[in-house]
């Protein structure tokens, strides 16, 4: 699921333009199944598959592989329509440094919106 991520964000110039300052190195953890994002200057630069033996990250999301697969719909249902829907629903844990995040929170809400099918 997160290698159409690279193609998806580095496609989308407006995406890229919005994260041009954001290099960081992201541990997505879906279920078991871990993945290192590499973000530069908007860009994802790799997306590389786990198991890793500790892995250096920014930060790290992690939530069930049927709660990524639930955000990836189309048309997700409440509760599962945004990160911090999941994370208030105790769905998704954010570790780390929160900074880099927080301060670029809607670059990083769109880039993960782009696991959706396109169109969507």
């Amino acid at each position: 699921m997160f290698e159409r991520l690279q193609d998806r964000v580095n496609a989308d110039t407006r995406l890229v333009r919005r994260g041009r300052l954001v290099d960081a190195v992201v541990l997505v953890g879906a279920g078991e199944t871990r993945y290192r994002l590499t973000f530069r200057a908007g860009r994802i630069e790799a997306v590389e598959k786990g198991p890793f033996v500790m892995p250096g990250c920014t930060f790290a999301l992690h939530a069930d592989a049927e709660d990524w697969d639930r955000f990836a719909e189309a048309r997700p249902a409440p509760g599962y329509h945004d990160l911090f829907a999941l994370l208030k629903r105790r769905r998704l844990r954010i570790e780390g440094n929160l900074h880099p995040f927080m301060a670029n929170l809607f670059y990083f809400k769109a880039v993960f919106a782009a696991l959706r099918p396109e169109g969507a």
